[in-house]
């Protein structure tokens, strides 16, 4: 039996501030150190549930998990593979289930103070069959599209509410609220506590797939209209305005592939 688990910093207990999620920045170091720590809770769970676990690292340049703080036998992705895998890169249909920690809420939200999807100064929001699309639904539609089922997730109130509306099996564990430009959070050790008993609850389950719909209609609103016009080259693509630009995709993974081309990410 196999896990992935796909990793973000910005849903980490504590995490509030862009500083504290870029290199360098004043608060880095404690994000990184909570972000690995509950990301080792969700290891031991699965673990003692007798699963071989996967780690991918999906957070900027995918350098910030400390592996030497992960239980022996985790296997870690650092850096990117340049696909359309992005956040999920590694997983296939060998894997069994997918985890994800430290998610937040998507750009266009008022739900966190770092709310955004993929990269908070390329768009003002992306849409999917008319809702915000987080980093989650994006990743979870591409692990629908290898036959794994999106069975847990933790990070601010705000995604893990959305996360229960597009797949209301799966098992979530809130770290945070946002208000304005503000996060109340819960303690560290209450964070991993919670994470580890809830991941185990969510392997114990019979989670299914998340639903797979007939079409996806995909709009991105990009910042830039240049932006915007040159997603609108993708085949299929179309321009709706200025900064809007429409793709309507079959499947997930033809959904993911466009974003990619489309995103230049």
């Amino acid at each position: 039996m196999k896990v992935f688990i796909s990793a973000d910093i910005e849903g980490v207990t504590g995490v509030t501030s862009w500083c504290e999620t870029r290199y360098g920045g004043q608060g880095y170091e404690s994000a990184c150190k909570q972000m690995t720590l509950e990301v080792a809770a969700a290891c031991r769970a699965a673990m003692k549930l007798g699963y071989e676990v996967v780690v991918k690292d999906g957070h900027e340049d995918a350098l910030n998990i400390d592996i030497g703080q992960l239980p022996e036998g985790v296997q870690l992705i650092r850096g990117w593979m340049t696909s359309p895998a992005s956040m999920m890169g590694g997983l296939d249909e060998s894997f069994d289930a997918a985890i994800y920690i430290g998610y937040h809420s998507p750009e266009g939200s008022d739900t966190s103070s770092l709310a955004h999807t993929i990269e908070h100064d390329l768009f003002n929001w992306i849409k999917i069959n008319g809702e915000l699309a987080s980093e989650f639904l994006l990743n979870a539609l591409w692990a629908t599209a290898h036959n794994v089922p999106s069975v847990f997730i933790s990070g601010d109130a705000g995604i893990c509410q959305l996360a229960k509306k597009s797949h209301p099996e799966i098992v979530t564990v809130a770290t945070k609220k946002g208000i304005g430009n503000a996060a109340w959070n819960i303690h560290p050790k209450e964070a991993i506590e919670k994470i580890e008993k809830a991941v185990k609850k969510a392997l114990e389950a019979e989670i299914g797939l998340m639903p797979i719909e007939k079409e996806y209609n995909m709009v991105i609103n990009f910042k830039e209209h240049q932006n915007a016009r040159r997603a609108s080259w993708y085949p299929g693509a179309k321009q709706i305005d200025s900064n809007m630009v429409e793709y309507i995709a079959k499947t997930p993974w033809e959904l993911s592939v466009a974003h990619m081309f489309m995103t230049g990410i």
